[in-house]
């Protein structure tokens, strides 16, 4: 009998437009605590909802393993997962049910199950791990194995706990295994990445938090601390994927890449030295990108930097706290441009107080820095943030989106629902036949006239609302 089924609650199939983009990863947090736990001498297992068809095969999963405990533990790397989409919460109370069924002791971690861990015990779960959680796994599992009570465990929610403390975080992350892909089906992986996009792609970690305060972003699992693997333990694992799973490329899900100083520059030269690189992509702050950082992202073989742009306003980056300026912005996509990378730009509309000419200023940034990729959003307030207790008295009945790409206004913004669906499409449109026009693509060009229509459409439509 298995001791410990780790699985967690993000079902790519039940998110349609990230199941039609299909590029999908297993759960590295959730594999993190499995290869940590074994490490204590556990006996797990894993259940991968990513590529699962519905809770039902996490039924299957149980039913084939037996477990004692059954771990609801989610990746917290997965951005996904901090947004506390419905659909995958009534996946994990679903989970739950199930798990209790079949006389399982049922332990939750993540960031909705922190934020709500109340409605997560009535669903029937026996605990809750606040925040990180490895380490307060192993010193519940300890306590129950050994038959002794669990209430003084800190980091720790059940029913009997009246206030909840939270552990302190792992510091030394060298310390930890590598994660469990032995327990992951990476042919399937392999398989679907390279069916739909010709090469397969790996995902890694090197940090755990952000200590920066943009007022919008939830930090229900590390709060404003930041730890970093040391680009040697860095280095090793990706030297140790590229000879046992040979990837052809490396999404860095980290909330920010290379923040301490030269440590890009040592993890480029570690990566030279032991035949290491791996085309990989990541995600950077605008300020903390210099000619010296976009050189050795470059000499590490980054393909493709992400920057959270967000605005081309500087009064709306202003008021979300972001802490960096538009030229910031400009100076990062041409630096990472004239070293060979390509540029992703995160935008979100609908801040509170931007004005049409704040979206005006975007739409002219988007236009100059020529992003190679976009991705937008309309604001999203989640619990814990300054933002939400900005707007909540303007917040209706629902407070989460069902998938993704809901994209609602779940306040009062400075314009309908409406404008902001037609933005989205407007940028798009716009983006779409410029890149065509740059990259002389030939279905690209083919479809101009219709992005062209749609384009000009568009703001017809928008500039309707604007009095």
């Amino acid at each position: 009998m298995t001791q410990i089924l780790f699985g967690q609650s993000y079902y790519l199939r039940f998110d349609p437009k990230l199941w039609d983009a299909m590029m999908p990863y297993p759960p590295l947090g959730t594999m993190y605590a499995a290869a940590y736990i074994r490490e204590k001498g556990y006996d797990v297992a894993l259940f991968d909802a990513m590529l699962a068809d519905s809770e039902d095969e996490w039924a299957k999963s149980l039913d084939e393993h037996n477990p004692q405990y059954a771990i609801i533990f989610e990746d917290n790397f997965n951005y996904l997962s901090k947004m506390c989409l419905l659909r995958m919460r009534e996946a994990a109370f679903t989970m739950v049910r199930m798990a209790k069924q079949r006389g399982c002791i049922v332990i939750l971690c993540g960031a909705d199950a922190t934020d709500h861990y109340p409605e997560y015990l009535e669903q029937g779960a026996d605990y809750i791990l606040l925040g990180e959680g490895e380490e307060t796994l192993a010193e519940l599992l300890s306590q129950l194995s050994a038959g002794k009570d669990a209430g003084q465990v800190v980091g720790l929610a059940s029913r009997f706990t009246l206030h909840p403390l939270r552990r302190p975080d792992i510091s030394n992350l060298d310390s930890l295994p590598f994660p469990a892909w032995d327990l992951v089906d990476i042919q399937k992986y392999k398989k679907l990445w390279r069916e739909h996009h010709g090469h397969y792609s790996m995902n890694m970690v090197t940090t755990r938090g952000c200590p920066y305060h943009c007022n919008w972003c939830a930090k229900p699992i590390w709060g404003q601390r930041y730890n970093s693997r040391s680009p040697e333990n860095v280095a090793a694992e990706m030297k140790w994927l590229k000879v046992n799973f040979a990837p052809d490329h490396i999404w860095f899900a980290d909330d920010i890449f290379g923040l301490k100083p030269n440590w890009v520059e040592r993890f480029a030269e570690l990566l030279r030295e032991n035949d290491a690189v791996i085309p990989f992509k990541c995600l950077k702050r605008a300020d903390l990108v210099t000619e010296k950082t976009a050189r050795a992202l470059a000499d590490a073989g980054c393909k493709t930097v992400w920057l959270g742009a967000e605005s081309g306003s500087q009064k709306i980056l202003d008021a979300m706290d972001k802490g960096d300026k538009v030229e910031d912005i400009y100076n990062a996509a041409m630096l990472l441009h004239k070293n060979g990378i390509e540029v992703g730009f995160f935008l979100q509309f609908g801040y509170p107080g931007e004005q049409w000419d704040d979206v005006q200023m975007t739409l002219k940034m988007v236009r100059e820095c020529v992003p190679d990729d976009i991705g937008i959003s309309v604001s999203y307030p989640l619990p814990g943030t300054k933002f939400f207790e900005r707007v909540k008295l303007e917040m209706g009945e629902k407070q989460n989106w069902v998938d993704s790409d809901d994209l609602a206004m779940l306040y009062r913004g400075p314009f309908p629902q409406e404008f902001y669906r037609i933005l989205h499409g407007r940028v798009h449109h716009e983006f779409r036949l410029r890149r065509a026009w740059k990259k002389r693509d030939a279905r690209g060009l083919v479809r101009a006239p219709y992005y062209l229509f749609g384009m000009l459409r568009s703001e017809m439509r928008l500039r309707s609302f604007v009095r």
